[in-house]
Order: structure tokens, then sequence, then C-alpha cells
């Protein structure tokens, strides 16, 4: 599983590993600093828990190499739960904390309003948040990803497979997260046929998260995308995308996955032959490069952006579906990483 989530994603792998030895402050010093670590990491997970693939299972992918290189670091564990309250959260960190864990690692924007809470009660504590920059503490680092670029690139992907002109997209929760992804679809399938038809929909509106774990609506949202002409539709919505791929192998349409390599997923193993690529969202590089820098004494604060030129975001080629026409996607890839493109981040832009 690392190794097919750590495999392409554009052109820019060898950008990839300059940039984790850039922000990690790589080097002999660092590197043996934390191949002698000793002490405690905490990961709070989103929904689900590790075991969900998609951002909680990268996100416990960063920190696994450092684990089975030193023995005397251990891992606290905890994750999120549906009707949980922003003050549970906190509690939960603060657990964490209190139990000597250094750095903890946050999964989600859902944590932000906890992590606000608690940063500052631990200042000795260095934090890592996932998907989120509103918490603004000498403690705290942020993780985020340009989305819309990666989004970008399977927006081209679809256009350049899609046969009728008309694609879609079904976002999980109507967030400025979320549009993002929605931004870079309809940006990349416009920049290979202008005139394309571009879909969109999105399952549940904040603060109602459930549209990231509903299947049926997914398969409903997905069913009435093929019906109104759609060959090929993204979903950027967590568990619900998997409604979206038993509809497309039941039509026999394309659907594209997202965070990463959804074709390799065991609850997919029936949708495989018509999941045309997916999006990547490197958190296991983005958050792998913080927990190296605190354990070797050298924490960030502030915010880390991963994007194409960061080799923070990409896709897959897993099926060979798209080997016709990866050339032609990374030709975009190297406009965006050299700053010719400029991927919107608002869908009405």
């Amino acid at each position: 599983m690392q190794k097919k989530l750590l495999g392409r994603w554009g052109v820019f792998a060898v950008a990839a590993t300059l940039a984790a030895s850039v922000v990690t402050g790589c080097g002999s010093d660092s590197e043996d600093a934390a191949s002698t670590a000793e002490g405690t990491i905490g990961i709070a997970y989103s929904l689900g828990g590790r075991d969900v693939p998609g951002f909680n299972q990268l996100a416990y992918i960063g920190v696994e190499p450092l684990l089975a290189e030193n023995p005397n670091l251990e891992l606290i564990e905890s994750q999120d739960n549906p009707t949980a309250t922003d003050d549970q959260r906190a509690e939960r960190l603060r657990l964490m904390a209190q139990k000597g864990a250094n750095p903890i690692v946050v999964v989600g924007f859902t944590y932000a309003a906890a992590l606000g809470k608690v940063a500052p009660e631990f200042p000795d504590t260095t934090w890592g948040i996932v998907d989120d920059s509103s918490v603004t503490a000498p403690n705290v680092h942020s993780i985020v990803f340009k989305e819309e670029e990666g989004s970008y690139l399977v927006g081209v992907a679809a256009a350049l497979k899609s046969k009728s002109g008309n694609v879609g997209f079904i976002g999980g929760v109507n967030t400025p997260l979320i549009a993002k992804f929605e931004a870079g679809f309809i940006a990349g399938a416009k920049a290979v046929n202008a005139k394309i038809k571009v879909q969109s929909t999105y399952i549940s509106n904040f603060p109602d998260f459930s549209g990231f774990n509903d299947p049926a609506k997914g398969y409903e949202a997905a069913k009435g995308m093929f019906e109104n002409g759609a060959d090929v539709v993204y979903a950027a919505a967590g568990g619900t995308g998997t409604g979206l791929h038993k509809a497309a192998s039941e039509l026999k349409k394309w659907s594209i996955g997202v965070d990463a390599d959804e074709a390799t997923y065991p609850a997919h193993a029936d949708y495989v032959s018509t999941i045309l690529t997916s999006m990547l969202k490197r958190v296991d590089v983005g958050v792998g490069a913080f927990v190296k820098d605190a354990l070797a004494g050298n924490p960030t604060a502030g915010v880390k952006t991963w994007g194409v030129a960061e080799g923070g975001v990409g896709y897959t080629t897993t099926g060979g579906y798209i080997d016709d026409i990866t050339s032609k996607i990374d030709e975009y890839s190297a406009k965006i990483a050299s700053g010719e493109v400029v991927v919107p981040t608002d869908p009405k832009a």
C-alpha cells in the first residue's frame, strides 16, 4: 500500500523528494537526530481512524518509517466521532498532551477550534494540523495543500477521456476547502475543452458533515449525473465516493477518486475497472516532514503549503487507463509548477 501511494503522481517525483528535504531541514544532522529519536508521537484522526483509506491512513503512513526505524519511539492514537463537540475534541487532545505525546498531529479542519483552545495550554508541545491554517500559535504547524492544483490535473484527464463533453463533480460537504477541489476540476476540464459541461453538486452543507460518509447519496448523485449525460465524475467526498464508484461500475462510466489511490482500496475491488484515476493529496509527505523536523529538535510553526511544485498533489495511473494521455497531463503539471498556470480556488471565478 505504501509503495502504491508513493508511486506516480505526475512529473514531479523528484521535486517531492527535494521539497521534503528542504522542509525537514534534512541533512545528516537532522536525519541522525530523527533516527535516534525517543518519546511519543500523537495522531488524532478524523472520522474512522487509521484504517480508513485516505488522509487518515496517509497520516499514519507518514510516520510509519520513523516508528520502524526507532524502537524507542511510541505512538498514541485517537479518532473523532460524528457527534463529537469541540469541547470533546479538545479534551481528547489534552489527554494526548498529558500523556507526553510530542509532536501531535491533528488530522482535519474539524479539530481547528479544539486545537485553538488546547495549543496555548501546552506551549512546549509541537502541534501539526492537516487541512487548516486558521490556528495561529508559536507551537502550531499547519499542513495544507493546493487541492485545486491536483483537481485541475484530474479535470484535464476527465476532459481528455470524455466522449460526451459532459463531466461531473460531487463534493461531500459544501465548505471553502471542498470548493477548491471543484474549482480546480472545472478549470482543468475547461482548459482542455472550453465548451465542456460540468455538473456539480454537494451532499450536505456545513456544519452537517454527513456528506463525507454517505455512499447511498453518493450513488444517487452520481447516477443522476451519468443519466444526464456525464461520462466521467469526480468526487471529493470521503466515504461517499464509494457510491460514485459503484454507480460508474454499474453504468460502465468513469469515476475519479481523491486523496489516495482509490483503485487500491479493498472496498473498491469490484470497481477498479472503471476508476479512471485518483487525485493524490500527499498527506503522508506533509506529516512525515513535520514530524521528522520536530523529532530532530527543529519544530516549525506557521503554514506549509504543498502543491504540484512541492510534490504535494498529483494523480495516479493505476490500471493504465490514462497511459495514453499522461504526457498531456504532465504538460499542464509543468505549467502549474512554473507559475504559467494559476489554478483558481473559487468555482465561480
